[in-house]
């Protein structure tokens, strides 16, 4: 290999070569190791395109929400009504198998969520979201990079950060090590099973790097691939009679819970999931909306069964960049917006709770008149759930510039 070729060219050549692996210079450090026994795994999910947290959590009560909303708003009763929560709230119905975790206190809903000044761009929100410093386009690096950075160094494993996507979000930019795979079978399989050959000629495109971090990079990357080829991590199967939809989220949700069940030192687990931009025909009990509520909820109950008791040990945070118009258009469809819902669940959660503030949706109360506002900033319960699974973290470095108000009080 020519001493001149550069990081980036290095790793797009890995990506011709099929590896199907991303990864950032910090994942070199460590080996081997369980999640310390102080720390729970976090676990985040962001629902990209701007959810409607109207439909997601109506407010089925407000009459300003049924008046502003003649074909999507969802009934309190009746043939495809809302499932009753805390007043004024309901729960979208296709999001019924999560009822069972509200119910057990495992779940809990926050509305009112987002930026702290409306941005309406999906490119800008979920920049400002992941880099954790809204307004500030000049971040280099991403929350939870920082989070896994802030405190002192402790002996990690190379599989302490991982994203189930095709490639490294925002939110894991940054210098503390994270890696990203499609998923866990294709990357046994097309690497773990080329053989010793295979892996000897990757590991020598690597020792030919002049670049020591990238080179210690490599290395650290093939520990990683070896460890998931001796505990055939992507053969292990769902346990307690869970079912994983097909569809995307929750493939990758099986593969984080392999990850967890491994024991391979998992810290920090992200994906993503798309198709919430519902500009025309979203629907309301049915339709577009609600098959992407039926993939959601599929796949979060399936994880939840499937750790059983380990769940204790997860946290679980769904998210989004920004909310939808308390209007419906012409389109029967709704606009980008401001505040949305997030979803929580998991160890030590609050559950079976409504949090943050929320008021009748009068247009006197709205954002601009038209949008749901961030009555609760997005760092807020971030802040919260990193507190609960990193007890020694520096939320001065992860969210530099934010000052916490009153606590949610989401977690134990």
């Amino acid at each position: 290999m020519p001493q001149s070729l550069s990081r980036r060219r290095l790793l797009h050549a890995l990506g011709l070569s099929g590896v199907g692996l991303l990864f950032t210079p910090g994942l070199l450090r460590g080996v081997q190791a369980a999640t310390p026994p102080s720390r729970r795994t976090l676990v985040t999910v962001f629902l990209r395109g701007g959810v409607d947290g109207l439909s997601l959590v109506p407010p089925v009560e407000d009459g300003a929400y049924h008046r502003a909303r003649p074909s999507l708003a969802l009934k309190p009763t009746g043939e495809g009504a809302a499932l009753p929560l805390s007043s004024p709230f309901g729960l979208h119905p296709r999001l019924e198998p999560l009822l069972p975790l509200w119910k057990e206190g495992q779940l809990a809903v926050l509305h009112g969520v987002g930026l702290p000044t409306p941005v309406r761009s999906h490119f800008d929100a979920q920049d400002f979201v992941e880099s954790g410093t809204p307004g500030r386009k000049s971040t280099p690096d991403g929350w939870l990079n920082r989070a896994l950075g802030s405190e002192a160094q402790v002996p990690s494993a190379p599989l302490r950060a991982v994203a189930l996507q095709s490639t490294l979000p925002r939110a894991l930019f940054g210098d503390a090590g994270a890696l990203a795979m499609g998923r866990l079978e294709e990357f046994r399989l097309r690497v773990g099973n080329r053989g010793a050959r295979a892996t000897r000629g990757f590991e020598a495109l690597y020792a030919g790097a002049v670049d020591d971090a990238l080179r210690t990079t490599g290395q650290g990357a093939f520990e990683a691939l070896s460890h998931l080829d001796e505990e055939q991590l992507a053969r292990l199967p769902p346990t307690s009679g869970a079912e994983y939809p097909r569809a995307p989220l929750g493939q990758r949700l099986a593969d984080i819970a392999r990850l967890i069940k491994g024991d391979v030192g998992l810290e920090v687990a992200a994906t993503e999931m798309g198709g919430w931009d519902t500009h025309a025909a979203q629907g309301a009990a049915t339709g577009t909306f609600a098959n992407r509520c039926a993939e959601l909820s599929g796949a979060l109950s399936a994880f939840a069964r499937d750790l059983g008791p380990r769940l204790e040990h997860v946290t679980v945070v769904v998210l989004t960049e920004f909310g939808r118009t308390v209007r419906e258009n012409g389109s029967r469809g709704t606009d980008h917006g401001v505040g949305s819902a997030m979803l929580v669940l998991g160890g030590g959660v609050r559950g079976g709770r409504v949090y943050g503030r929320f008021e009748p949706l009068t247009a006197d109360r709205l954002q601009d008149g038209r949008d749901v506002p961030a009555w609760t900033d997005v760092r807020a319960p971030l802040s919260e759930a990193l507190r609960a699974c990193r007890p020694g973290v520096d939320l001065t470095r992860v969210f530099p510039g934010y000052t916490p108000g009153t606590a949610l009080g989401l977690f134990t």
